[in-house]
């Protein structure tokens, strides 16, 4: 994601998460930790021709990292999408050393859940009044690193959707 990517990104975002989308000052501080030797960030998006279609960012703390966000238009439920842009933050994940990756999901995202289950994702406890301003409970899960191969990353098609980070 690059910060030209950032009003197309928040059109989806505001699409996607009425309630608690990001700010356009959300993004570019997190892009603004996503470039150089000190970067602690990786923000991506997904687009099909012109369109931006997905995009997903992930933070890096030692060797922890955060799934910030994750998103796919809603033309693009079920096609494998999400699972790609999980893939390349995993991979991200990789590249940073990380050896645990965590995120949050809304409660109410069943389908968010099961996809993150499909990645080796684990539910370890809950954030209650999480989103804003709906009070809505966040799952929180974790994924530990693969030992015996050092990568968080699972393995996916590169086909289809480009991926640009």
């Amino acid at each position: 994601m690059r910060w030209w990517d950032i009003d197309p990104v928040l059109e989806l975002e505001k699409e996607l998460f009425p309630e608690d989308a990001w700010s356009r000052g959300m993004f570019w501080s997190e892009l603004a930790h996503a470039r150089g030797a000190e970067a602690t960030r990786r923000y991506v998006v997904a687009v099909e021709g012109e369109r931006i279609v997905g995009y997903a960012g992930l933070a890096a703390s030692g060797d922890l990292a955060d799934i910030q966000t994750i998103a796919a238009a809603r033309d693009y439920w079920g096609t494998g999408l999400g699972g790609r842009l999980l893939a390349e933050l995993l991979r991200a994940a990789t590249a940073f050393e990380c050896a645990e990756v965590m995120l949050e999901c809304r409660i109410d995202n069943v389908r968010a859940q099961k996809l993150y289950e499909r990645y080796g994702f684990e539910a370890i406890g809950f954030r209650r009044g999480y989103y804003q301003p709906g009070n809505v409970d966040a799952l929180v899960m974790r994924l530990t690193t693969d030992s015996t191969s050092g990568s968080a990353a699972g393995s996916t098609s590169g086909q289809g959707t480009e991926i640009h980070g």
